[in-house]
């Protein structure tokens, strides 16, 4: 639960996540994760931040709903939900010094990922988003903010702009809300997780049209030097966590 002391700090973390996040194009929510379990623990942390990112992306994709390819969001959920639901499972068996260090590994792995501009070759078949889907299922079932993960194969497909919003953003809804029945189910989300998770949206939303605002007068550079600093600083703090 964020105590209403840690509101103040915590949501100016969410605020310039997600401000980094609109400027450099992806990141904004691994990097609000990392501060979020320094708070309130890992077990905590990741419905939290769920519930949070269910908001955004409901509005993403109400917003770009007209653009979204339903194809690719078909195939994708085909191969994300049963993963996302064996996950969940997953995190609320696993002991929290364990998914501290699983956590530590994925932003490790996020930096790299960046670092290297890995992806795929361009491909035009909406069926590859199956096995895709599940790969990112299981793991947003297990942790959350896997998007700079994902991106690269939505892209590699042709889609930009409102269709790669939308479409992203209404495959990751269905994840989300898999797993989040999970946890609800097994009595993680409770009143206060829900709300929690809520009081987070507004910081995130507003540091969205911030970032937008400064996007064309700041080097996106800086920016992603700024969170792959972040992460890779938190990621080996958590993967020797005690």
């Amino acid at each position: 639960m964020i105590g209403l002391p840690d509101l103040p700090l915590i949501g100016v973390a969410a605020f310039f996540a997600s401000l980094l996040g609109s400027v450099a194009g992806s990141g904004g929510t691994a990097l609000l994760l990392p501060a979020l379990v320094l708070y309130v623990g890992v077990q905590d942390a990741i419905p939290i931040l769920t519930i949070a990112n269910l908001s955004s992306n409901l509005g993403r994709a109400w917003f770009n709903r007209r653009k979204i390819v339903v194809p690719v969001v078909g195939w994708f959920s085909l191969g994300s939900i049963p993963l996302a639901l064996t996950g969940a499972m997953l995190f609320v068996v696993t002991p929290p010094v364990v998914l501290t260090r699983i956590l530590g590994v994925f932003l490790l792995l996020t930096v790299t990922w960046r670092r290297l501009s890995l992806g795929p070759a361009k491909f035009d078949s909406p069926k590859w988003f199956a096995p895709l889907g599940a790969t990112f299922g299981l793991l947003n079932g297990l942790l959350e903010g896997i998007g700079p993960l994902m991106a690269p194969f939505f892209l590699a497909y042709g889609l930009v702009r409102g269709a790669y919003i939308g479409t992203d953003a209404l495959a990751t809804v269905f994840m989300q809300v898999s797993k989040l029945a999970v946890l609800g189910g097994a009595n993680i989300v409770d009143n206060k997780i829900l709300v929690s998770g809520l009081i987070l949206v507004p910081f995130m939303i507003g540091g969205a049209l911030v970032g937008k605002k400064v996007v064309d007068h700041i080097s996106e550079s800086l920016f992603v030097l700024i969170i792959d600093l972040t992460l890779l600083f938190a990621g080996v703090s958590f993967l020797f966590a005690r």
